[in-house]
């Protein structure tokens, strides 16, 4: 009960600050739990269509703890390679990128596996904890490797190799996701990062794409990829 009524609270404060609603309801959020959760979702929240919002809601608090004390359970009971990725791929999904590093580090061991998405993983969780070095030299692992071509992990690797000092290096493997009608994300990152490195018109015509790929959206896309384009225009505004 104690952990629903948590769930419940960081619900509602969610909703209360994606909805930019009167914040006197986070005191009574924070300091009449139950009650004061309830009072919210039934006068701010709750309908009919909303039902099922509010359940994926809680249950998205609920869940990933739950799941890791299971695949924990699991892994004592059967120490294999399929059980101990499944754990660091559910801590590498919560960004506890620490504990997925330490599992996905002893299922290396396991030379009879394929192991590319292992290190693909460890690219990307080295570069967020900030250990360049060990990004990089995942990296080196597998870049030649055509699933690598494009992909986020490539991307990470050439910012990791950046922070190295390796700029040359680092744009070689940062122009590889320039790819249209995919990656805007990092191919905003691209264009910023060739501006400063003075090369305006290679990041121009990279904005420029962005800004003429967004014109043909999906509805879902101009909603998740909205602050990104926002920031293409400004960009493009300014030069």
């Amino acid at each position: 009960m104690y952990y629903f009524i948590v769930a419940l609270q960081v619900y509602c404060i969610y909703h209360l600050i994606k909805n930019r609603n009167q914040y006197y309801w986070l005191f009574l959020i924070l300091f009449i739990p139950a009650i004061g959760s309830a009072i919210y979702l039934f006068t701010q929240v709750y309908n009919k269509r909303d039902v099922e919002k509010i359940q994926e809601g809680v249950t998205a608090v609920l869940t990933p703890t739950k799941k890791i004390k299971d695949l924990e359970k699991v892994l004592e009971f059967s120490n294999t390679y399929l059980n101990r990725i499944n754990l660091a791929e559910a801590y590498f999904e919560m960004k506890d990128f620490d504990y997925a590093i330490k599992h996905y580090e002893v299922a290396l061991e396991d030379k009879d596996q394929n192991n590319f998405f292992v290190i693909k993983d460890l690219i990307s969780a080295y570069y967020h904890t900030k250990n360049y070095e060990r990004a990089v030299f995942y990296g080196d692992q597998i870049k030649e490797d055509s699933e690598f071509k494009g992909k986020n992990a490539q991307f990470l690797y050439g910012l990791a190799l950046n922070e190295l000092g390796r700029a040359v290096e680092a744009e070689e493997q940062l122009r590889q996701v320039n790819q249209r009608y995919s990656n805007y994300n990092e191919r905003l990152a691209l264009a910023k990062f060739l501006q400063n490195k003075g090369k305006e018109e290679d990041a121009i015509e990279i904005l420029n794409d962005l800004k003429t790929e967004s014109e043909h959206f999906t509805k879902p896309n101009k909603i998740k990829y909205k602050s990104t384009m926002n920031e293409v225009e400004s960009l493009l505004a300014k030069a």
